[in-house]
């Protein structure tokens, strides 16, 4: 009787007709510690190079019950892409919704969120994903997991778009999951950037770029995740939550939200009257898509078109007819940096360059020095031609540089211990890394993490791999 209270709380949609047909299950991608299920559509003959969109159910859903019906299916084959569809195991969850509220599987290197990054590895490894351009959503649980995945790793994904979802870290627990559904959690811009940001600790590269979609009367997830979503992100991207641009997108209030470079980062569209769902647009035109049920509502507007469209899925690689960089060469390492040059591109107004497969620069030059980076790593690095429309071109040929120096070092013992060695500190019986301030569970010895020193007296968790 409780998880029927729970499951209808939630808003957990019911599954919608499946076409499993049109899906294939992939058994093995990896050490899978969520324990989820991965499935993938990939149009026939799709050429290596084109761009990944992850796309994640609702309570109850499953992946059959959200390729078509939301409209991936179609633009997979019309715009060319390859779909990934996780799919939730009722064993980890009653309901199947994704666990979006606990730290164990939303927290970068664990869990779920950690399944889920190796289902994007398993496409490039199978069938030559972009790593530039992968992009994550998802609908009610799959929209908060989306969210969790743009956290936990921006250096995956560049594109999030969260439908009826919630911010990052609004919740630990099922109790405080149902009331930040509903009525929200109020938190400033700062606290709500400052949870994403403690995701990745180390991370200093690009985030990705948020759109967030919500029912007016969605009575499920309150529409003031909506604002809170947006705070967070436009703080995550240093800027502020007061819209650049307010217009109408087939009649529906849409908002834009520009970085200091006028690029586009955060976009907010609230469905006048709708209430918990997706929006969808049956019909064969040329922005219409979908299949309609009692939460993927007929609203004369295709979500997932608007969505695709904003990630450059409608236009050939990236949007623009600039070919590839020639010549990307590494020409000089340090222990925390690697300057790199390629050959000029005719047309180009600037260049964009990607660590494995995330944008670290925007040169105008033909030269670039990405830092930050850790001792004793190797590196992968892109380029690509951006014309004066801002359209990007053809990524190049990779190179890869390996900067000097000892890689990080690892340490893997018990809570008790860490703490003996000076790595970790304790406060009200709970263990926290040094420097990261990562909670590490319990002070005892019957917890284990592994640390990596990721500068003199500074620790970061690394449990799924070190040094990272």
């Amino acid at each position: 009787m409780v998880l029927s209270v729970v499951a209808l709380i939630l808003g957990l949609l019911s599954p919608a007709p499946a076409q499993a047909a049109s899906l294939q299950e992939v058994t093995s991608f990896g050490s899978n510690p969520g324990s989820l299920q991965m499935f993938r559509y990939v149009p026939d003959g799709l050429p290596s190079g084109r761009p990944l969109v992850v796309a994640m159910h609702g309570c109850t859903q499953s992946a059959s019950a959200f390729d078509g019906e939301t409209g991936w299916t179609k633009w997979a084959d019309a715009w060319g892409f390859a779909l990934v569809l996780p799919q939730q195991k009722s064993a980890n969850n009653a309901n199947s919704c994704f666990n979006w509220f606990q730290s164990s599987d939303f927290s970068r290197g664990q869990g779920e969120a950690l399944s889920i990054k190796q289902m994007v590895d398993k496409m490039a490894a199978d069938y030559g994903t972009d790593p530039s351009r992968v992009y994550v959503t998802g609908l009610s649980a799959g929209g908060a997991m989306t969210a969790v995945m743009a956290a936990s790793y921006p250096d995956v994904f560049s594109g999030a778009a969260v439908a009826a979802g919630l911010p990052f870290d609004c919740a630990r627990s099922v109790t405080e999951g149902l009331s930040c559904m509903n009525p929200g959690s109020n938190l400033t811009p700062q606290q709500w950037g400052d949870k994403v940001r403690a995701a990745d600790p180390g991370y200093s590269g690009p985030y990705p770029t948020v759109a967030v979609w919500q029912g007016s009367q969605d009575t499920t997830v309150a529409p003031m995740n909506m604002t809170e979503l947006v705070e967070q992100w436009t703080d995550v991207h240093g800027t502020d939550a007061t819209a650049d641009v307010s217009d109408t997108v087939q009649g529906y209030p849409h908002k834009v939200y520009q970085d200091t470079a006028g690029r586009a980062v955060v976009e907010s569209y609230s469905i006048t009257g709708m209430s918990h769902g997706q929006a969808v647009d049956p019909g064969a035109g040329a922005t219409q898509c979908g299949t309609a049920s009692q939460y993927l509502p007929d609203m004369n507007i295709c979500a997932s078109y608007w969505i695709g469209r904003s990630w450059g899925l409608d236009a050939t690689d990236g949007g623009g007819s600039l070919p590839a960089p020639a010549g990307l060469t590494v020409t000089a390492t340090t222990d925390t940096s690697a300057s790199l040059s390629w050959t000029a591109v005719d047309g180009a107004a600037s260049y964009r360059v990607y660590r494995g497969g995330t944008q670290v620069g925007s040169p105008s030059s033909t030269s670039f020095t990405d830092t930050g980076l850790a001792p004793g790593t190797t590196y992968s690095y892109t380029v690509a031609a951006v014309d004066g429309s801002g359209a990007v071109g053809a990524s190049s040929t990779g190179a890869q540089a390996t900067t000097t120096g000892a890689t990080h070092q690892c340490y893997t013992d018990n809570n008790y211990n860490q703490v003996a060695a000076g790595r970790a500190h304790q406060s009200l019986g709970y263990v926290y890394a040094n420097g990261s301030n990562q909670n590490m569970g319990l002070y005892n010895l019957y917890v284990t993490h592994t640390l990596e020193e990721t500068s003199p007296g500074s620790f970061v968790i690394a449990d799924s791999g070190c040094p990272s």
